[in-house]
């Protein structure tokens, strides 16, 4: 028996529903995403969170490019991690998706919390929900797919199984 055969993957139970919950979830990251990249957070909005922390307002425009060219890497991120509806499993995507996500989920911390204020004060409740859906949706997956991982030892709840190598 070769170390091949040893290590071989096979979908396991959860394989399936993993990749379709990512798939949505991907989907819905996506359209939170765009929302908070390119409607909530618009130069006004920018302007007023700059006011509230003390910096200079009239950086906004030069910061709502670097924050729009963020935004537009994480809209592909999360179009990528629509790729597992598929429902084919592979690495590659798995990793992309796992990185994707947690550096999604870190924007709760990262994003500072007068971007909430201005966003509430101009949207309401409304302006802050993309990025709290994105964000704290983020890090359920990533916890959702690295216990996944943890628990069958491979990527999308997959199984080691001895099945012989294809030839």
């Amino acid at each position: 028996m070769s170390l091949r055969d040893r290590t071989a993957v096979r979908p396991g139970r959860w394989t399936t529903p993993l990749l379709v919950l990512t798939g949505l979830a991907s989907v819905v990251f996506a359209v939170g995403t765009a929302l908070h990249a390119f409607v909530v957070v618009d130069e006004q909005t920018l302007t007023r969170m700059m006011v509230l922390a003390g910096a200079d307002p009239g950086r906004a425009p030069g910061f709502l490019v670097g924050f729009r060219v963020v935004g537009c890497l994480y809209l592909v991120g999360n179009a990528l991690g629509v790729l597992a509806l598929r429902r084919q499993p592979s690495r590659w995507l798995f990793w992309v998706v796992l990185v994707v996500n947690a550096t999604q989920a870190a924007g709760v911390w990262l994003v500072p919390p007068e971007m909430f204020t201005a966003a509430r004060e101009r949207f309401g409740v409304a302006g802050v929900l993309p990025s709290l859906v994105t964000d704290g949706g983020a890090l359920v997956l990533v916890v959702v797919l690295v216990t996944a991982s943890a628990i069958t030892r491979a990527t999308w709840g997959q199984v080691r199984g001895l099945a012989p190598a294809a030839e």
